[in-house]
């Protein structure tokens, strides 16, 4: 329990500096044989920073009931 608390230690941390990501993707709007024409497209995905700090705490709990047994 003491390793799994440290990496959730570190996961918690890390999300609460990185609030999110950005990524692209590529769609595919026309397909006339040998011209094929293409749309990238950007995604988000976001978190609020409190889940890092509630990721983070149990993680710290966890590292703590992992080192009383």
């Amino acid at each position: 329990m003491k390793v799994a608390g440290i990496v959730l230690a570190i996961i918690g941390i890390i999300m609460m500096v990185f609030t999110g990501f950005n990524f692209k993707t590529k769609e595919k709007v026309v397909d006339l044989g040998p011209v094929e024409i293409n749309k990238e497209k950007d995604h988000s995905v976001g978190w609020p920073m409190y889940v890092g700090g509630i990721i983070l705490v149990a993680g710290i709990g966890l590292a703590i009931a992992g080192r009383n047994k």
